[in-house]
């Protein structure tokens, strides 16, 4: 070899070490954390307590995206289509379960267990089944004879359907044959003002919002939807335990990447938020407002998201439920 083209080679060999970008550890920007549904609900709130948590432990900004619409469509399918690389992050919940089935594909481009990996589960709530006080049952056994003796002449609000008080309602139904009549609202507010006016008879809704309206009389309290009673109404039965063996609902939220992101990376976000979700701080927080701190392994939540799937998807066949 000549001494021109040895030096030739040399300067190549020079320039490509000194000009190759050096590996920067995760992260080294901002992240983003999408919340597909507007301000100030759960996803909302809850969402943006892990993401400042998270910018503290990770040294890097994390900035929450409220991009809401057609029933967190939107905002999905936008994580779907980034890059793959922890920096745009998803905060789903059970509606993206039930969601798989409830919404047709030609309307959604994006396949849950297929455009997104796993990181962990983040909170559980209960709900508390309600019913107007003038709705003559005051057990949740006495509101099935109730049902059973009308059929079709209840009606129960909800927030819209595919919410998790639609699909709570459709569960409870199923699990015990009744025949009670979807009344779907647009919003929590407006379905909550029209129980507490007799217009509908009940409805399921979250705790610490129901827990006050049923101690000031406008509603009754029958049951919560958790296995076990809520710590803020610990005097209010389980559904399971007043009547349906074996129910349980409720509103949970988790964290998802876009698919082929680099799994060390899904492993340092799933060990710093299951951190945070142990934190006695965190927990006892939530658990005053009635929330469970959850965390789990990346293994353990793509077993529970693919359980959750499965479980939905029956309730939306077997009730026939239709998005708005």
């Amino acid at each position: 070899m000549s001494i021109r083209v040895a030096a030739f080679l040399l300067f190549l060999a020079c320039g490509a070490f000194s000009g190759a970008p050096s590996a920067q550890p995760y992260p080294s920007r901002s992240i983003h954390l999408v919340v597909p549904y507007g301000p100030g609900g759960s996803a909302d709130v809850y969402g943006r307590y892990v993401a400042a948590k998270l910018q503290e432990a990770l040294g890097q900004p994390v900035v929450v995206e409220n991009r809401a619409g057609g029933g967190s469509i939107v905002g999905t399918e936008a994580v779907a289509k980034a890059e793959p690389d922890g920096y745009t992050l998803l905060v789903m919940s059970n509606t993206h379960a039930v969601n798989e089935t409830l919404v047709p594909r030609k309307l959604k481009q994006f396949d849950l267990m297929r455009d997104f990996a796993p990181i962990t589960a983040l909170s559980y709530s209960d709900l508390m089944l309600v019913v107007h006080p003038s709705v003559p049952a005051t057990s949740v056994r006495e509101l099935i004879a109730l049902a059973k003796k009308k059929p079709g002449e209840l009606n129960y609000a909800s927030s819209g359907n595919g919410t998790p008080y639609h699909m709570a309602a459709e569960l409870f139904k199923a699990m015990a044959g009744v025949d009670i009549v979807h009344v779907p609202h647009k919003g929590s507010d407006q379905a909550r003002t029209s129980v507490m006016g007799g217009q509908v008879q009940m409805m399921f809704d979250a705790v610490p919002t129901m827990a006050a309206i049923a101690q000031s009389g406008r509603v009754r309290a029958l049951a919560t939807t958790g296995n076990k009673r809520s710590p803020i109404a610990p005097e209010v039965p389980t559904v399971a335990e007043a009547g349906v063996p074996g129910y349980e609902s409720g509103i949970w939220l988790g964290l998802m990447a876009p698919a082929k992101t680099p799994r060390p990376v899904l492993e340092k976000l799933n060990a710093e938020v299951n951190r945070i979700l142990a934190s006695p701080e965190v927990k006892d927080n939530w658990l005053k407002q009635g929330t469970l701190a959850m965390g789990m392994s990346i293994e353990q939540f793509d077993r529970f998201l693919r359980a959750e799937i499965v479980k939905w998807a029956k309730v939306v066949r077997d009730s026939g439920a239709k998005m708005d």
